[in-house]
C-alpha cells in the first residue's frame, strides 16, 4: 500500500515530500514514479483520515489521496483519485500475477494482449480445464456451466495474445490500443466471474450464517 513518511507543522502532522511505494503513476503509467506533494490537510491524532494531493514528476498528473495516520510514523493511503488498477486478491495467484502485468502493459498493446490471454489461461487451469486451445477451453467451459453464453462471446471477440480466432487477424498481426484494453477488460471481467463473485458470495453467506442466533 503506497504511504508518506510523517513530518511536523505548526498546524499539526503532514505527508512528507514523497509519496512511496506506488508501483506506476495513475495517469501515464511509469514505473516507479516520482511523486511529490503538491498540497495536504492536517492531521492531529492517530486514526485521522485526511486529504492530499500529489504530482507525478514524469507526466506533472495529479493524484487526490484520502490517507490515514498512523502509528508507526507514515501516512497510509486508504483511496487514491485516479485508482492505480490492481488485480484482485481473489483471484488465483498466477491469473492475479499475468493480469497485473496486463494493467501494467498497457502502453505495449502487443504485451498486454499475451498477459490478458496467459490470465485468461490460467483462469481456467485452475477450473481444471486443460486440454484443446484457449478458444476451446473457453467453450468447454460455457458447455459446463462455469461462462454465460454472453461471456464465450465476448471471449471469441476479443484478441488474446498469439490466440487468433478470427482469419482477419492473420493480415494485422500486431494488437492496437484498444484491442489490447478490451483483451485485459476481458479477463479481468473473467476473473471476477470466476473467482472475485464466488468468494464474494461465499464470504456472505458464512456472515449470515455467523449473524443468525442459535436455535433459528
Amino acid at each position: 500500500m503506497p504511504y508518506a513518511s510523517v513530518s511536523s507543522a505548526g498546524a499539526g502532522k503532514v505527508p512528507g515530500d514523497k509519496l512511496l511505494d506506488l508501483g506506476r503513476c495513475p495517469h501515464c503509467d511509469i514505473a516507479s514514479p516520482n511523486i511529490n506533494r503538491l498540497w495536504h490537510d492536517h492531521w492531529h491524532a492517530h486514526g485521522e483520515v485526511r486529504w492530499a494531493a500529489f504530482r507525478c514528476n514524469s507526466c506533472s498528473g495529479v493524484i487526490s489521496l484520502r490517507m490515514r495516520y498512523e502509528k508507526e510514523g507514515r501516512m497510509e493511503v486508504v483511496a487514491s483519485f485516479p485508482d492505480a488498477k490492481v488485480a484482485h486478491e481473489d483471484i488465483p495467484q498466477t491469473a492475479r500475477r499475468f493480469l497485473q502485468q496486463g494493467f501494467e502493459t498497457l502502453r505495449a498493446p502487443d504485451a498486454a494482449a499475451v498477459m490478458a490471454g496467459s490470465a485468461v489461461d490460467a483462469m481456467l487451469k485452475a477450473h481444471k480445464l486443460t486440454d484443446g486451445s484457449l478458444y476451446a477451453r473457453i467453450d468447454q467451459a460455457l458447455k459446463q456451466g462455469l461462462l454465460t453464453e454472453g461471456m464465450a462471446n465476448w471471449a471469441h471477440s476479443v484478441r488474446l495474445g498469439s490466440n487468433r480466432p478470427r482469419h482477419a487477424d492473420e493480415k494485422r498481426p500486431h494488437v492496437s490500443p484498444e484491442e489490447a484494453k478490451q483483451s485485459v477488460e476481458f479477463a479481468e471481467a473473467l476473473g471476477n466471474f470466476l473467482f472475485v463473485l464466488t468468494a464474494r458470495i461465499d464470504r456472505g453467506i458464512k456472515a449470515a450464517e455467523e449473524a443468525t442466533p442459535p436455535g433459528q
